[in-house]
């Protein structure tokens, strides 16, 4: 005779502390079924390089916190549950929600087809800490701009949930037939084995990660976070894509916090799991995010695209050393400091004219915590494409920026060894340096450090002139 289980689906939620799903599984008294899905036949996009390698780390620490017990598929869930339904006593299925369209068309024809077989099919909410049809303006239609949506949509409506971990029996299902290397997300090259270098990912690991920004790095963390060389960010960002870490228990360890951290720095904290808040939001009000300008009037704009100067910016070779150091910190890191993700984002769309989607698309590939919403909808800010977005004509300059957010160059240096010996009076433009000093310092301007592949003042001129064109030609529409 079958044993009546209960099957948990793991998604972005590779957690067993606070999971929603586990939770309400919990309560019907029979062993639950872990399993893993990797749907790489009804999606849109396959997740990244990157992506691939940190997902592999983090099933195979959740699988041991879990003692083997979780059963790895690869292919379309539906066929998937149905081999499930013959072969164990399914009562209960349950998942927690993600919010790109075709994984909710995908959910809906699941449930859908389970909705006869089982007693019971539920999804939660395991990673968001507002839904997003539940945060509307007055006249019920959605915000396009954060500091509403934040101020008055999130924090005037019900406060997130506090944490809540239940006791689950995991049914041992015995099958040595689904391991994860059935998934095959480990590349096995030595890429993939340095970029894992700085990241930690066992269960007690993380914990610590979290506990060292609460007690050190959240000080200061308003003035601190735009500075790239230092402690002040969470670098958590992986570990919430993936759904390592809740959300919920982020946003009430903040409380904890009251008497030890001034609130400005919390709040500031709070706000930035705003944004990621806002992103999933923008994803499910206006889905076309991902793939086209929310601002439809920049479908016109005079984008350029030119495979050479494009490689010298993914390579970090555009003769600007912050821009160089945030995309070798990418590459080397599955990383890259917040403010340096601006610097460089302003840099393609704008000194370099190319359409965002460039960008988007190396970012998905490279960043460890590429999330379709918070990478879309960034890059859509920064290019002035998108909701609440930085206006075209707002350019980062690259030497500035560099000089305000890394005065000593620790961080540029880091990941330029080429210009290491260089005086900071000169790190952030080594063109403008005398050559005997070059000489002097082993650096030749062309061999082992590129010259600027642009002119800043030439290019955002240019840029604005292409704004100007995009204006004219709204006039004529």
């Amino acid at each position: 005779m079958k044993k009546d289980i209960s099957i948990h689906w793991f998604r972005q939620d590779l957690r067993i502390d606070d999971n929603p799903s586990l939770n309400h599984l919990s309560i019907k008294g029979i062993p639950v079924l872990l399993i893993f899905i990797l749907d790489e036949v009804n999606t849109d996009r396959p997740i990244g390089e990157a992506s691939k390698i940190w997902l592999n780390r983090a099933l195979i620490d959740l699988n041991q916190q879990v003692k083997g017990k979780i059963m790895f598929f690869k292919g379309n869930p539906i066929i998937i549950f149905r081999n499930l339904l013959s072969k164990f006593n399914v009562k209960n299925i349950s998942w927690n929600r993600c919010y790109e369209v075709w994984r909710i068309n995908r959910d809906n024809d699941l449930k859908k087809f389970l909705t006869d077989k089982v007693d019971d099919v539920k999804s939660f909410n395991g990673s968001l800490l507002w839904e997003p049809w539940e945060v509307l303006k007055k006249d019920k239609s959605p915000y396009k701009v954060f500091t509403p949506y934040y101020q008055k949509g999130c924090l005037e409506s019900k406060p997130p949930r506090k944490p809540i971990t239940k006791k689950i029996e995991f049914f041992n299902h015995n099958f040595a037939d689904y391991s994860i290397e059935n998934l095959k997300l480990d590349p096995k090259k030595k890429w993939s084995l340095n970029i894992l270098k700085e990241w930690e990912f066992s269960k007690n690991s993380i914990s610590k990660v979290v506990e060292n920004f609460f007690e050190f790095g959240i000080k200061n963390y308003k003035e601190g976070r735009n500075f790239p060389i230092k402690k002040n960010v969470s670098r958590l960002a992986p570990y919430i894509r993936w759904g390592q870490v809740s959300p919920h228990f982020l946003w009430h360890k903040c409380d904890q916090y009251k008497k030890k951290v001034s609130e400005q720095n919390l709040k500031t904290f709070k706000s930035q799991l705003g944004w990621r808040e806002f992103s999933y939001y923008l994803l499910f009000h206006f889905p076309k995010i991902t793939k086209k300008n929310l601002h439809s009037k920049f479908d016109k704009f005079p984008w350029i695209s030119n495979k050479k100067i494009f490689n010298s910016w993914s390579r970090g070779l555009t003769g600007y050393p912050i821009v160089d150091a945030g995309m070798r910190e990418l590459y080397l890191t599955g990383y890259m400091h917040n403010r340096v993700r601006m610097i460089v984002g302003s840099f393609l769309v704008k000194n370099l004219l190319h359409h965002w989607k460039f960008g988007e698309n190396w970012f998905w590939n490279c960043l460890f915590d590429a999330d379709i919403a918070s990478n879309s909808a960034s890059w859509q800010w920064v290019a002035g494409t998108g909701a609440d977005a930085a206006p075209y004509f707002r350019i980062f300059n690259p030497i500035i920026q560099g000089k305000k957010f890394d005065p000593k160059g620790k961080y540029t240096k880091k990941y330029i060894p080429e210009l290491r010996k260089l005086h900071i009076k000169y790190l952030f433009n080594p063109w403008d340096c005398p050559e005997e000093i070059l000489q002097r310092n082993g650096i030749k301007l062309g061999k082992n450090y590129p010259f600027p592949i642009v002119d800043l003042k030439l290019s955002r001129e240019k840029a604005l002139s292409a704004l100007l064109t995009l204006k004219e030609k709204t006039k004529e529409l």
